[in-house]
């Protein structure tokens, strides 16, 4: 059974309008052809040092350039319960796939590998080569899927369209001084939607830390707090390895143990096609 788009815990998932972040000027002289990358019109100062992010990691089209990604993904709670599975994505179409060996928490009543895939339309659930179509289910599937794929294009999306920028304050933490942006998003619905906060290294321009909400889940007054780490892989800087707890607006973390989220084996450039997607 396929199931149409639906909202997952990170609603920010959701937002796929294909922003172009640049536009190229071209200019000849001679015989010699000259490009010039054009800056976008800054909202703010904000919008701005979010543009400088994406250029520091590398920004989408040189992202989207790569046409396609293979990773390994492992999420491991306090409980001592881990997901790891082989994550497969088309950036053109923002197409996703996901082979888990382990699901400790995602559908842990399925035993041995289970598959989902996102076609760009529709989910799919497949388990010892049967598609199943429990409701319940599905509803993991449109989770996992879009939340997995905006986590590891994210720095690239925050340049999208329908994102305003606030740019907040500069903060000292651990004597590393931050400049704080708030990120909301239009997405023309008449529910809360998701608020980010980032704090962007002002020696490095990466984001080391950022507040989130969960606004499907009612998570709004109290945010998580996701601190990362990144690492260069075929010139493109990768926020690898993240850890995420409970906070609050102020940055202040609280006793809750953290959650750990890493990606491995990473390789772009795999040669996958638009059935591996599909149903």
């Amino acid at each position: 059974m396929k199931i149409k788009l639906l909202s997952g815990i990170v609603s920010l998932a959701l937002i796929s309008c294909g922003f172009n972040e640049s536009s190229k000027n071209t200019t000849r002289t001679d015989d010699t052809q000259e490009e010039k990358i054009a800056e976008p019109e800054f909202q703010n100062k904000g919008h701005e040092l979010i543009y400088a992010v994406a250029q520091k990691v590398g920004n989408k089209d040189s992202l989207w350039a790569k046409n396609d990604v293979i990773y390994t993904y492992t999420y491991k709670t306090p409980d001592g319960k881990a997901d790891v599975s082989t994550e497969k994505y088309l950036f053109d179409g923002e197409l996703s796939y996901g082979s888990y060996s382990k699901h400790e928490r995602t559908l842990p009543q399925l035993e041995g590998v289970i598959e989902q895939g996102f076609d760009g339309e529709e989910y799919w659930l497949r388990h010892n080569d049967t598609y199943l179509s429990d409701e319940e289910m599905m509803k993991q599937v449109a989770f996992n899927r879009p939340t997995n794929f905006y986590w590891f294009t994210m720095m690239q999306k925050l340049l999208d369209d329908g994102i305003n920028y606030e740019y907040l304050n500069k903060k000292t933490i651990d004597s590393t001084t931050y400049d704080v942006v708030k990120i909301t998003f239009d997405l023309n619905e008449d529910k809360p939607t998701d608020i980010y906060q980032v704090y962007i290294n002002e020696e490095t321009n990466l984001i080391d830390r950022f507040l989130f909400t969960v606004a499907d889940f009612n998570v709004i007054e109290t945010p998580y707090l996701m601190v990362l780490e990144y690492e260069e892989i075929d010139n493109m800087l990768i926020p690898t390895s993240r850890k995420y707890k409970k906070s609050t607006w102020e940055g202040e973390l609280t006793d809750e143990p953290w959650i750990y989220v890493n990606w491995t084996n990473i390789k772009f450039d795999n040669g996958l096609n638009k059935e591996l997607f599909t149903k």
